[in-house]
């Protein structure tokens, strides 16, 4: 609406206008306050990851370097593979696994069983690790992304499991009797029937999935060799007591960061939905 239509408008809606432009305006505001710090810190941790060492101690600080690196970057690429490979295979198993075994605790109302696996899912990481790193010892699989894709699956079915159960609980049922009755199987009835209306809770499984596999530092640190740490596991071993190297820190920040927050941001819709339509019960 331009200015001369505005003006032929009744007083009362002239006024009632201009208030909802004024808290439009103050909620703008409002939101750059509170996000300000936020993307203050980011870009200078994004400053930070294209200097050399030399300018990232420099004072008074240099905030744009006079010549960009990538080589920070360039340190973490395998580090980053290694994370994609690890999370991407784990969340990608525990989708095999998880959905249909949601979908036969939701038919059979195993409640129970769903309790044993968030129990399973609450017990800390480090209960998992003495075991494990001694039949890892024993297979060979120290030191390789074998393994840590095996421990990850401690992390991963567990979340598709008890999402999915509560998501296949509020599908209509009549729909499967139906595909029964006309001469469908219980598979029928699971792959054209509840699959495809249980893809929101499919969606918000995977993706809450891959950020806790993503995130995993305990496993990286203890059962990772040089060669396949994942990405928080490197950015610890860039903290040494003979310095601190901010460059390859920052950049190792930034690579675990972008991914997910990206990745959270466009298909944010897709989550909401899911967790509308059951994917987490309350």
């Amino acid at each position: 609406m331009d200015v001369s239509t505005a003006l032929r408008l009744p007083a009362p809606a002239r006024r009632a206008k201009l208030r909802r432009g004024w808290r439009k305006l103050g909620f703008a505001l409002s939101v750059a306050i509170i996000v300000s710090p936020a993307i203050l810190v980011f870009l200078w941790m994004l400053s930070l990851s294209i200097k050399t060492e030399v300018e990232s101690t420099a004072y008074p600080p240099v905030f744009i370097p006079d010549a960009p690196t990538l080589s920070n970057f360039v340190q973490m690429g395998l580090y980053f593979w290694n994370s994609v490979v690890v999370s991407g295979l784990a969340t990608l198993v525990a989708l095999v696994v998880g959905v249909p075994a949601g979908y036969g605790i939701a038919r059979v109302q195993a409640h129970k069983l769903t309790v044993l696996i968030l129990i399973a899912r609450m017990t800390p990481a480090l209960s998992y690790l003495i075991p494990l790193f001694t039949v890892f010892q024993l297979l060979g699989l120290n030191n390789t992304l074998t393994a840590l894709v095996i421990t990850h699956l401690v992390i991963t079915v567990p979340i598709v499991v008890y999402i999915m159960a509560g998501h296949f609980e509020t599908l209509p049922k009549e729909l499967e009797e139906a595909a029964l009755i006309d001469g469908g199987s219980v598979w029928t009835a699971f792959r054209y029937v509840a699959l495809p209306l249980a893809r929101p809770g499919i969606v918000v499984g995977t993706i809450l999935a891959f950020i806790f596999s993503w995130n995993n530092f305990v496993f990286g640190a203890v059962l990772a060799g040089r060669a396949t740490r994942t990405l928080p596991a490197a950015v610890y071993n860039v903290l040494t007591f003979e310095q601190l190297a901010w460059g390859p820190l920052a950049a190792a920040a930034l690579v675990v960061t972008v991914p997910v927050l990206l990745l959270t941001i466009v298909i944010q819709k897709e989550i909401v939905a899911g967790l509308t339509h059951g994917g987490v019960k309350a």
